[in-house]
């Protein structure tokens, strides 16, 4: 479990502090950079939410085992669900849409169009930003839970 849990929280630190700001100051375009850091993100959110399976069944087995019932409703649990779903709509919410608007920001002949997906664009951006601080200051609460757990 806590190893699933520090592979996700690891990679989210990894992905803030390392690999997205290196990219935009070292690759020569902001779109290159985007696909790099586009691409980075999907593979984080799939880490994330086989981390968020594996540790929820670790977790419920660990359970039965030690106290004889599952605790579903348990904190860490609690903590993980939330992580996924957050993590899943990011991913299948948040990061689509920013796809395709960077798709119609290539393809827009409009300035005005352009302006406007350009501001959309941005403000998916805070919201993803956000959700991944949330799964990131949840995910250290949830390692350190886990870590006393023992």
């Amino acid at each position: 479990m806590l190893l699933t849990l520090v592979v996700w929280v690891g990679g989210i630190i990894f992905f803030a502090f390392v690999l997205a700001p290196t990219v935009f100051t070292v690759l020569p375009t902001t779109e290159l950079a985007g696909n790099v850091v586009s691409r980075s993100l999907t593979v984080l959110h799939w880490m994330g939410i086989v981390s968020a399976v594996v540790f929820l069944i670790c977790s419920l087995l660990y359970n039965r085992t030690r106290f004889a019932r599952l605790k579903p409703f348990a904190l860490i649990n609690v903590l993980v669900f939330l992580m996924l779903v957050l993590t899943l709509i990011s991913q299948f919410g948040i990061s689509s849409r920013m796809h395709n608007l960077r798709a119609e920001l290539h393809a827009a002949d409009h300035p005005g169009v352009a302006e406007a997906s350009n501001r959309e664009f941005n403000r998916l951006h805070q919201w993803s930003t956000r959700l991944e601080g949330g799964v990131l200051v949840m995910g250290v609460l949830t390692v350190v839970l886990t870590a006393r757990r023992w």
